[in-house]
Order: structure tokens, then C-alpha cells, then sequence
């Protein structure tokens, strides 16, 4: 079906896909990169650029979408990347493939992939050890709400750079 319009890459880490900037400060996306693929990327053959992902899914209600396959389906769209899901058959029709593609490029419209210049990592090293800082956040007390770095060997060392 795809001839020779795209390299088919199977599963693909969502790694080799997408960057996190500051992933120190960015734990929580990192956990959701972490081991994760998708089951197919689609890219362009002569500069290797995705141009698809594909997601084989279980077959689940219209009402119902997994947690999982929402944050893949925001993911790609931020990305302008269209990302399919295909629903897990033992055989399937070409011309309902095709319409899936279709709806995937419909939904990311005329949005461009992002291409962001990386900065550096400006993360301080604890003044105490020398590790590197994780950014935080004052849970109470008088400074709740207020971002700080902390050491990354919290609670053993109790190293702080206050952000102003």
C-alpha cells in the first residue's frame, strides 16, 4: 500500500522521535517516554523526516479511548506529525486504511512540525555535593507555590538554590 512513498520503521522509541527539553526538570514526561514506541513510523525516503506514526490499538468502544492513546494522539499532533490508529483485525480493507490516513491528516490541518533550536542546560549543581538540581515546587508553608531547585539526592542532601 505504501509503494514507495515512505520507509516503514517498526516500532519506533518515542525517544528517537521526540526530545525533551530539560528532562530533569521535566520528570514527568519522561516517565511517559520512557520505553514507549510507537508500532510504526512512516517517514520520508530520501531524508528519513516522519511523516506518519501508526498505532495498532485494541479494538475498544467509540466512547472510550486509553489514557495512553490520548497522550500519543496530543504528542504527535503538538508535533504535526498525524499519528493513525488502527484497530487490531485479522485482515484488513486497504480503502479503510486509507480513509484513517486521510482523517489523520485532517485533524493536524495546516499545523507544521516544530523545530526548536536546543538551549543549553541551565540547570545549577548543588552547591553542597556537585549533583545536578531538579526544579521544585514549595508544597506549604509561607513560600507554597514557589519554584526552587533541590538537590536530586533529596532528602540526603539537603542542598537549595532559591529562583527569585
Amino acid at each position: 500500500m505504501m509503494g514507495n512513498r515512505y520507509v516503514i520503521c517498526p516500532k519506533v522509541s518515542l525517544n528517537d522521535v521526540f526530545y525533551i527539553l530539560r528532562p530533569n526538570e521535566n520528570v514527568h514526561f519522561f516517565n511517559k517516554f520512557f520505553r514507549k514506541h510507537v508500532d510504526f513510523l512512516l517517514c520520508d525516503p530520501k531524508n528519513f523526516t516522519p511523516t506518519f506514526g501508526v498505532e495498532i490499538v485494541r479494538p475498544v468502544s467509540k466512547d472510550s479511548t486509553r489514557e495512553v492513546d490520548k497522550f500519543m494522539e496530543e504528542l504527535f499532533t503538538d508535533a504535526g506529525i498525524p499519528l493513525v490508529h488502527i484497530s487490531s483485525n485479522e485482515k484488513y480493507d486497504a480503502g479503510d486504511i486509507i480513509a484513517l490516513f486521510q482523517l489523520a491528516v485532517a485533524k493536524i490541518g495546516g499545523t507544521s512540525s516544530l523545530r526548536i533550536d536546543l538551549p543549553s542546560d541551565t540547570v545549577p549543581n548543588c552547591p553542597v555535593c556537585g549533583k545536578m538540581m531538579v526544579l521544585r515546587m514549595h508544597r506549604t508553608g509561607e513560600r507554597s507555590g514557589k519554584k526552587y531547585y533541590g538537590c536530586m539526592d533529596s532528602p540526603r542532601c539537603a542542598g537549595v538554590v532559591p529562583i527569585d
